[in-house]
């Protein structure tokens, strides 16, 4: 049972128009958006940020985006936000041999150099203490330039508010969540948790 009980959609007509953004990426408006709507300045504000987040303003894709998002979400842990991001990078076109081997993105065929550069500075990013170090930004500068560095830890940090947020508050999963998660962590050990 969550900690905070989700309202409905309906609650707050603002928050309902800003969350049809959430529509595209998930195919539903998470019930984490839902809690938060208790105190809308929180939701608008929130949904808001995902948006500049999310925006492409360089080489960053939407899908390298919602993969730096797993990677990050693994790393602390949150199943919620795990299949949250693995369900939008396939929404926004991941390559289904990255889907199936996300998990082994440090070897795997499937992922260029860039984009391990890319998960590999959200893995340290995310970590507690913070692993960001001078290996990992001379790998960053090796592939990417500045405003991309920015987007992407600007994906970690949404992240890292979303994987305390929803870990902390036991957010229900929506089914649509659970059927990615399933499909392709499922085969790496993961369930609903907490979040059922």
């Amino acid at each position: 049972m969550p900690l905070v009980t989700p309202l409905s959609p309906e609650h707050d007509l603002e928050t309902k128009a800003l969350a049809e953004f959430f529509n595209e990426t998930l195919g539903f408006c998470p019930n984490s958006v839902l809690t938060m709507q208790r105190r809308p300045a929180i939701s608008k504000a929130f949904i808001n940020l995902n948006k500049a987040v999310m925006a492409n303003e360089g080489r960053v894709t939407s899908a390298l985006k919602r993969m730096i998002a797993w990677v990050s979400s693994n790393a602390t842990g949150c199943r919620y936000c795990q299949a949250h991001a693995i369900r939008a990078a396939e929404r926004y076109g991941a390559e289904q041999e990255q889907l199936d081997n996300i998990w082994e993105y440090r070897t795997h065929s499937a992922f260029s150099e860039a984009e391990r550069a890319a998960l590999d500075f959200s893995l340290a990013a995310s970590q507690v203490p913070n692993a960001v170090d001078a290996s990992i930004q001379k790998r960053l500068y090796e592939h990417w330039d500045e405003g991309e560095i920015v987007e992407m830890l600007g994906v970690i940090s949404l992240f890292g508010y979303l994987n305390r947020w929803n870990d902390s508050m036991g957010t229900s999963i929506e089914e649509g969540a659970v059927e990615s998660g399933e499909q392709y962590l499922g085969k790496h050990g993961w369930e609903k948790g907490k979040h059922g």
